[in-house]
């Protein structure tokens, strides 16, 4: 079974997140959005293999990557989303009971054995 197949996101937190995209914005030129990230388009050629990696700040005091305890988080884009994670259950790792489902594909979580909560998301079909 193919699992990973590319990074579809870095994710990290900012004590001072609005300075922090500043920051980026102005020095290395990253085309911040409202929402907070850039979506930075590649292509690799593959059928279906055209996407974006997602690089995004997070406040401080975001939950988002609860039970984690980094101040980051990794996005990885899989093959097959739901098979992954009855996988990785299956080889006793700390799998999120919650997915969710939504126009920008398929997302689970599991956390690693350093505490690092990872997301997993599958794109759309089609993307």
């Amino acid at each position: 079974m193919t699992r990973v197949t590319g990074i579809g996101g870095i994710f990290f937190k900012a004590r001072d997140p609005e300075a922090l995209r500043a920051w980026y914005r102005d020095h290395l030129g990253i085309d911040v959005q409202a929402w907070g990230g850039c979506a930075f388009r590649w292509a690799d050629g593959a059928p279906g293999g055209d996407g974006t990696t997602v690089w995004a700040i997070h406040d401080a005091t975001s939950a988002y990557y609860s039970p984690g305890t980094a101040t980051f988080m990794m996005n990885f884009r899989v093959a097959d989303l739901p098979a992954l994670l009855a996988a990785l259950r299956d080889e006793g790792c700390a799998v999120d009971e919650k997915s969710e489902v939504s126009e920008y594909g398929s997302f689970g979580w599991v956390v690693d054995p350093e505490g690092n909560r990872v997301e997993l998301w599958q794109p759309p079909a089609g993307s």
